[in-house]
């Protein structure tokens, strides 16, 4: 699909001074400079760290940004499904590593397909129970090359993931015994620390797995297994977790554009470990009609509702707040003395960035206030 049938009217503004208020709306917006900035510094504390970055594109689902993060010095990419790790390959993305188990039928023979397509070292998958394994070597027989497996600890979060040391000792020899499929290493990722928005507490369970990935990868040294990965940390652990003591490499995502949760989350971190919100929503004012509030053309469709409201960014006083009016629409209660008028354009700060890119079909790229380019989101809804 084209850009063109994607975003016929905003195409034009391309290149227009002014064209960011011009915007047919909701308009999902990157601000350049500021995602530029973010790709470099979290490229640079890795490399100060002497950590791989294998950045997750859940967040942003973008070929064109993935390309940006290679070239700052990330090693791959991390894909939570098929369908992103797909899109990646298929842009020439090189690293790809699928963080979720590949288990039914069908997907296990995109899978092959897609490690056939990647050739050797460009696809790796995770496992967490034997029987995956099992079907996983069979498959792979037709691969000219062995399938490259990370054995998936559940890091006591448990979404996936082996539950136990001893699990993961267990399905680490099992992996290491089947020529078709190469041991790599571990996965270690624990999504519910990323959020904790107390640092010490989020530091001391951090800190605690840490410890557990370390000992598993002790242990599983004593019985001639090397881990030669050991992935997992996101954006809330990132600089946690890149200490020498467990993690050879980072999964981080968000930092990329960042939002309404993770800014107060990171807001705590040490002066020059900060990442700039870069990732906006514009709407446009289409009612003023109440006395105490107006009506905005972003609703439910438009943010992610999982994770809080939209927060005010540009557009409307600081004293404002939204609140979800609608599958199309949503409210924005203003101080009389801040009432933005009709076709006024407000941009919101996103509640959860993930959920909120997978909403929309393209990007509107700016600088300032000019329209730059129009990317597609090239894997929204890719399963």
């Amino acid at each position: 699909m084209s850009l063109e049938t994607h975003s016929p009217v905003n195409a034009p503004l391309i290149g227009v001074p002014g064209g960011r208020q011009q915007l047919d709306t909701p308009a999902l917006l990157i601000d350049l400079s500021a995602m530029t900035r973010n790709i470099e510094r979290m490229a640079a504390f890795a490399r100060s760290r002497g950590v791989g970055l294998r950045p997750h594109v859940k967040t942003h689902k973008s070929v064109a940004i993935a390309r940006m993060q290679v070239a700052a010095g990330a090693i791959g990419v991390s894909c939570v499904t098929v369908g992103e790790a797909e899109v990646m390959v298929a842009g020439g993305i090189p690293g790809v590593l699928l963080t979720s188990p590949a288990v039914t039928p069908s997907k296990i023979a995109r899978v092959l397909k897609l490690a056939r397509q990647a050739g050797p070292g460009g696809l790796m998958v995770v496992i967490d129970d034997p029987r995956n394994a099992a079907e996983l070597a069979r498959a792979a027989a037709a691969l000219p090359h062995p399938l490259d497996v990370l054995v998936d600890y559940g890091a006591g979060y448990n979404r996936t993931g082996a539950a136990t040391e001893a699990q993961v000792l267990a399905l680490a020899e099992t992996i290491a015994a089947e020529p078709r499929l190469r041991l790599r290493g571990l996965q270690a990722y624990a999504g519910n620390l990323q959020h904790i928005v107390e640092r010490e507490h989020r530091s001391a369970s951090a800190a605690g797995l840490r410890k557990t990935v370390a000992r598993i990868v002790a242990a599983a040294g004593r019985q001639g297994i090397r881990f030669e990965i050991v992935t997992g940390a996101g954006t809330g652990t990132h600089d946690l977790d890149a200490q020498g003591d467990g993690f050879t490499e980072l999964q981080a995502g968000s930092y990329v554009f960042m939002d309404a949760e993770y800014a107060q989350v990171l807001a705590g971190n040490a002066p020059g470990q900060e990442f700039e919100v870069s990732l906006f929503v514009q709407t446009a004012v289409v009612s003023t009609q109440a006395a105490d509030w107006v009506t905005v053309d972003g609703g439910s469709k438009c943010f992610a509702t999982d994770s809080g409201v939209p927060l005010v960014a540009r557009g409307a006083g600081t004293g404002s707040r939204y609140a979800f009016f609608g599958d199309e629409h949503g409210k924005l209660l203003v101080p009389a003395d801040e009432r933005p008028a009709l076709g006024a354009r407000v941009e919101f700060v996103t509640p959860h960035c993930d959920p909120t890119v997978n909403l929309h079909d393209v990007y509107h790229v700016v600088e300032d206030d000019t329209l730059v380019a129009i990317w597609p989101v090239d894997a929204r809804g890719k399963r």
